[in-house]
């Protein structure tokens, strides 16, 4: 199918909003999803965290973006990417213009790709070099089958579930990098990936995701 011309593949399999389904003349957002969803705003956009983590989203995980993402993620609507990973580029844009000069991607492990038929996280980032005119670059190999993020609920379980599961590749040295992934939930996957491309030789790290997880408040109490 990368072979047809690009009008004979929108005819047959036209592009769709990635939230609502609606059939679209380019990959794109609908504009009543485009109201509809919950944007993170300017100063809430950035997750911070240990090791250095610095994640931007433009979405919340939550209502239609949750949906959207999970259809995206779980039930074989790889189509999405196109869309999703426009979103990514835009956000990674204006949180870190200037500061990578590679970008890529958290990989599944090999038995989670066979199974999915699609490395979702690569797939945002082939569609965000898209929009820069570039190929994003495989700086991280997956080494173990953990058990799935998304269950388990506590961040030292999910810390815990991902340590010694990536290993950085040698291209990762010298490079200053974006690393992309579909969803920030607790930041562990991600700061485990820093981590490990520092750890490799890597100059710095900046992460985009199309999503995060609102972090739950603290109150004096102790209740959160």
């Amino acid at each position: 199918m990368k072979h047809l011309p690009e009008a004979l593949v929108n005819l047959f399999f036209p592009p769709k909003c990635p939230f609502c389904g609606k059939v679209l003349d380019t990959p794109d957002i609908c504009p009543a999803c485009e109201k509809a969803l919950p944007w993170t705003a300017e100063a809430e956009g950035l997750r911070q965290g240990a090791g250095g983590l610095r994640c931007a989203a433009p979405l919340w995980y939550e209502d239609l973006a949750r949906e959207g993402l999970l259809r995206f993620k779980f039930h074989g609507s790889s189509a999405a990417a196109e869309a999703l990973g426009g979103l990514v580029a835009r956000c990674a844009a204006e949180r870190f213009s200037g500061e990578f000069d590679t970008v890529t991607w958290v990989p599944v492990s090999k038995k989670r790709l066979r199974q999915r038929g699609y490395d979702q996280a690569r797939l945002l980032a082939e569609s965000a070099c898209r929009r820069w005119d570039t190929k994003p670059v495989a700086l991280l190999r997956k080494v173990a089958d953990n058990s799935a993020q998304s269950g388990l609920t506590e961040a030292a379980a999910r810390r815990a579930n991902v340590l010694g599961v990536y290993e950085a590749l040698p291209e990762a040295a010298g490079k200053r990098v974006l690393l992309i992934d579909d969803i920030c939930t607790t930041g562990a996957t991600l700061t485990e990936c820093v981590r490990v491309l520092k750890d490799g030789g890597a100059e710095s790290v900046a992460c985009a995701a199309v999503a995060l997880t609102r972090e739950k408040k603290v109150h004096k109490n102790g209740e959160k």
